[in-house]
């Protein structure tokens, strides 16, 4: 669905609007990006930072695909209540399970940003209102002002500037975090990245300049995993880029079957300034 999106994108370079010719989005100074075959297009003005990589992202897709996060897709799609329908932009989006999952609540059209093509393969498949787009989520954001009703954040990184200006002065943000409870289970006998105890107090630093506290809410679910769950559990996220592949298979083999994983996230929701 990139073609219905297309008039709320703008150029990375100059931020002028930008339209479709043929496989091809242009502005009026000339700048163009090409569509790829797969179906997003990538709005990048320079080296971005890396993105997940292509086994991150199915080790995500396998794990999503089981489940075992239906209960986070839900909570995000009852909080997006119906008033806030139009234009749900969610940054960081991944493969684009959760956009997809608040747009089967509501109608209007979903744009995915996030710096990872393999991720967008997936995500500009992931739901017919979907316009799958590679972005920098740290630089300026090639979506126009105030385009989007609705913006998702999930456990992923925050440009509250951006967020506020690409936002509806009457929209809405959501937020999902880690809290330390989540994968505790698994952190020290996989070695995995532990969540900082200052987490929420750092959310609030970094986003409350922009965005005023609507509602917040922890949430805690206790998954019974398999080893191979497990495997795809710990592939998708950061401690993907820390831990030697076969030194985590060797921890994983030794855990008991199943395992009892605590998730544990905040769910906030956060109005513009």
């Amino acid at each position: 669905m990139l073609h219905e999106v297309v008039a709320l994108l703008r150029c990375p370079v100059c931020h002028k609007p930008l339209s479709r010719d043929n496989g091809v989005l242009r502005c009026s100074a000339r700048h163009s990006f090409d569509i790829a075959r797969h179906g997003y297009v990538s709005l990048l003005a320079g080296k971005p930072r890396s993105g997940d990589t292509a086994g991150m992202v199915a080790a995500r897709h396998e794990f999503l695909a089981g489940g075992h996060f239906r209960w986070l897709a839900n909570l995000l799609a009852e909080r997006a209540s119906p008033g806030t329908a139009g234009v749900i932009v969610d940054a960081g989006a991944g493969t684009g399970y959760y956009l997809a999952a608040v747009l089967d609540r509501l109608p209007g059209l979903g744009i995915a940003l996030d710096s990872s093509g393999y991720a967008l393969r997936r995500a500009a498949r992931a739901h017919p209102r979907i316009g799958a787009i590679r972005a920098d989520l740290w630089r300026r954001l090639p979506i126009a002002d105030r385009a989007a009703t609705l913006l998702l954040n999930v456990f992923a990184p925050r440009n509250a500037a951006e967020f506020h200006r690409i936002l509806s002065p009457a929209g809405a943000l959501l937020t999902v975090t880690p809290t330390g409870q989540h994968l505790a289970e698994l952190v020290a006998p996989l070695g995995l990245l532990s969540v900082a105890a200052d987490k929420p107090s750092r959310l609030e630093g970094a986003l409350g300049e922009w965005f005023r506290t609507e509602h917040a809410a922890e949430h805690r679910v206790t998954l019974r995993l398999d080893r191979p769950q497990v495997t795809a559990l710990a592939g998708m996220g950061p401690s993907a880029w820390h831990i030697d592949p076969d030194r985590l298979a060797a921890r994983i083999a030794a855990l008991p079957e199943p395992v009892e994983v605590t998730a544990g996230c905040q769910l906030t929701v956060w109005r513009p300034r």
